[in-house]
């Protein structure tokens, strides 16, 4: 009996060291630990917009948001930020009060592509449409004429990018027209609108 005990014990121990044989030894000044470690990676995307050299972006009611302040259809009042084009007819045609700004993507893991398009449509419209309108340019404004209202349909947004590289930061341009209205209709007040894009990497 004792014999057997033996046995078994001395193959247990030869087991222990065979087992951990790298996390300890005897009669040595090394060993050599192993760690496996596990991560499952997955695709990301992500898209950052940024202030230009006009407006400040600020989080009220939205991820971003910017305040023209004051305006009007004469193109008189000067706003708070941004720039702003008088009407080409004053009383007759619309004014422009707009700003610069920097959207950058960043996105990682997408097989389908290195490169991203982006697209902007009005989610949440002016509560008054006679009157205001969102408008954006890609390219910087020559004129009032450069601007063109922003897409107000989710299954036909506008182009506001193609062929986006990776953390790279593009400028356009997005402002508010003010047409005339006057008589029983006319608004003066605050409103505001809201601008949903969409970043995508195919």
């Amino acid at each position: 009996m004792k014999l057997r005990l033996g046995i078994l014990l001395t193959a247990l121990l030869m087991f222990s060291v065979q087992a951990f044989a790298t996390t300890q030894a005897a009669n040595a000044s090394t060993v050599s630990p192993t760690l496996k470690i596990n991560v499952t990676v997955q695709k990301a995307i992500q898209l950052t917009l940024s202030q230009g050299t006009g407006c400040t972006l600020g989080s009220t009611g939205a991820d971003y948001s910017m305040d023209f302040g004051t305006v009007d259809a004469l193109g008189i009042s000067t706003g708070t930020c941004g720039s702003k084009y008088a009407p080409t007819t004053p009383g007759s045609t619309p004014a422009v009060y707009y700003t610069d700004y920097k959207l950058t993507p960043a996105f990682s893991g997408q097989i389908g592509g290195t490169t991203g398009t982006l697209t902007a449509y009005v989610s949440t419209n002016f509560t008054n449409t006679a009157v205001l309108a969102v408008v954006q340019s890609n390219a910087a404004p020559a004129g009032i004429g450069s601007f063109s209202a922003m897409s107000l349909l989710v299954g036909t947004p506008t182009s506001v990018g193609t062929s986006l590289v990776n953390a790279t930061a593009i400028t356009r341009y997005v402002g508010v027209q003010v047409s005339v209205q006057n008589g029983a209709s006319a608004f003066t007040g605050a409103d505001s609108a809201i601008v949903t894009y969409t970043l995508t990497v195919p």
